[in-house]
């Protein structure tokens, strides 16, 4: 495929890139864009953002990129830390124990624990701040069909209307509009026959249901949890399982009273409020590509995953924030369209690792097992060393240490954080225990020395803008120019974003 060229044809375009769903795949992916000047078009088919609790846990890798995205912040003051799980038999209490394993936070993990905040939560607060750099989302707007050619996709709505646009972003769930009209399979399994439900519940004061407490009641015909939500308003997440495969599930506010109050001892005037209710079938399934020409799945579009363990949301995210870089660096710094491919080449091994947690973890739990989450949902041990953006000169080492591909660990930096250096758009060019300078740079890299520092070593870093080592040598070898003309990082004049700033 040829490279984009970008300022040319963009006029006779209506965006750059349109984004189908504004889910927290889509949120993420859409204020990634808006942040570095990408013309970025968010349908969502309903008229509103999701408004329940579903996804309700960030991991840490997940807080970094909100770090990044400067929706942290609101995402902290939002959530609460996860409770204990305090098992019942009526109204008698049966032990408690810790689900999720605590983890103390350190100078190169400074998030070191999954973060409690509903989906709903972290949808609003992410399009606060898409909003805040002048995006938006066009509500009430359906996806219908779409036809692309090497110059770009015609993206068509439910109304007639045909928008047109360089690059298209399918991030429209589980049955995606998107996925189907490019005829790309799922491969997968049912995880679990049974039938959940999962439904936000607002429960009286004073009823047998603390808010410190994560409650569990096992009874013959299934089990309930009930998860309080941070916000102090008597908000819960109920998840219920069914033993009968053939079970009706009851989603309207009448049907999940009747369900609490025949598992729990709650009574039903105690159940004030049912704001959100939905059932499904457990299933794990991954996407035979995550793109086709012009076009690309990512989040649930292109895995789906057991709730267990907090994965689904979380990878989506990083869907988001492994695409939104290279589709700027190819609209706006001339980068070749080459390096579009990476995207499937890193997110769709790493989505097919992660299905294959949860799912053992769900059969854990529906097996009975006290399975406790760890660092193996975290995310932060995830990387892309076996990609080809990532390219490491220095002699191989053994053990844990630090190679492209990985993870760019936190550190003290100045007076501040490796964070705070990392944080926006840019790449940036660590020289770590060494005197040897860099090799001239473009303005959209960032450049900093640092004396030695254990988790990386001596040498040079070239970070992406996802935080991930692109580039390590032990000095700024020719491979380091090759790379960075590979990702449109040159100094042959001004790239369209740079002249557009000036």
């Amino acid at each position: 495929m040829a490279a984009d060229t970008g300022a040319d044809r963009g006029r006779a375009r209506d965006a750059d890139v349109v984004i189908a769903g504004a889910g927290p795949t889509g949120l993420v992916l859409a204020l990634d864009l808006a942040r570095r000047g990408v013309r970025a078009l968010l349908l969502e088919r309903a008229d509103g953002l999701f408004p329940g609790s579903r996804g309700k846990g960030l991991q840490p890798r997940s807080q970094e990129v909100l770090d990044d995205l400067g929706v942290l912040p609101g995402a902290l003051a939002a959530g609460a830390a996860y409770p204990r799980m305090l098992a019942w038999e009526g109204t008698e209490r049966r032990g408690a124990w810790d689900m999720i394993e605590h983890s103390e936070p350190t100078e190169q993990v400074p998030y070191a624990n999954t973060l409690l905040i509903p989906q709903s939560r972290t949808q609003e607060l992410l399009y606060a701040r898409l909003t805040e750099l002048g995006g938006a989302v066009r509500f009430g707007a359906e996806l219908a069909g779409l036809d692309q050619d090497e110059d770009g996709v015609a993206v068509e709505l439910a109304g007639g209307e045909t928008i047109r646009a360089a690059w298209l972003v399918g991030a429209d769930g589980g049955r995606s509009t998107v996925r189907r009209a490019l005829g790309i399979g799922m491969t997968g399994e049912t995880v679990d026959p049974r039938p959940m439900l999962v439904a936000d519940v607002r429960i009286a004061a004073g009823a047998v249901t603390d808010r410190s407490h994560w409650h569990v009641w096992r009874a013959p015909d299934g089990g309930v949890a009930l998860c309080p939500l941070p916000g102090g308003d008597g908000l819960f997440q109920l998840a219920a399982t069914f033993e009968d495969a053939a079970a009706a599930v009851d989603t309207t506010p009448e049907g999940v009273r009747t369900l609490l109050t025949a598992r729990t001892p709650l009574a039903a005037d105690e159940i004030t409020d049912v704001p959100w209710a939905s059932d499904y079938r457990v299933r794990a399934a991954l996407a035979d590509r995550f793109r086709e020409g012009r076009v690309f799945l990512a989040g649930d579009a292109a895995h789906v995953h057991s709730p267990a363990g907090g994965q689904g949301l979380n990878t989506g995210v990083q869907d988001a924030y492994n695409l939104g870089w290279k589709l700027a660096q190819v609209l706006l710094h001339g980068a070749p369209a080459a390096l579009l491919d990476s995207y499937e080449a890193e997110r769709r091994p790493v989505a097919a690792e992660v299905l294959g947690l949860s799912t053992r973890l769900h059969r854990a739990t529906a097996d009975g097992e006290a399975t406790q989450r760890g660092k193996d949902v975290q995310q932060l041990c995830l990387g892309y060393r076996d990609s080809a953006l990532a390219v490491d000169t220095r002699p191989e080492t053994s053990g844990d240490a630090l190679r492209a591909g990985d993870r760019a660990p936190d550190g003290p930096y100045g007076g501040g954080r490796l964070f705070d250096l990392f944080r926006g758009p840019h790449f940036t060019l660590l020289t770590i225990g060494t005197t040897a300078p860099p090799p001239p740079l473009p303005r959209s890299v960032r450049t900093a020395a640092l004396p030695p520092y254990a988790p990386y070593g001596p040498g040079v870093f070239l970070i992406r803008p996802d935080g991930y080592v692109g580039w390590a040598g032990t000095h700024a070898d020719p491979t380091l120019g090759t790379y960075l003309t590979a990702v449109g990082l040159t100094t042959a004049g001004p790239t369209r974003a740079e002249a557009t700033a000036a």
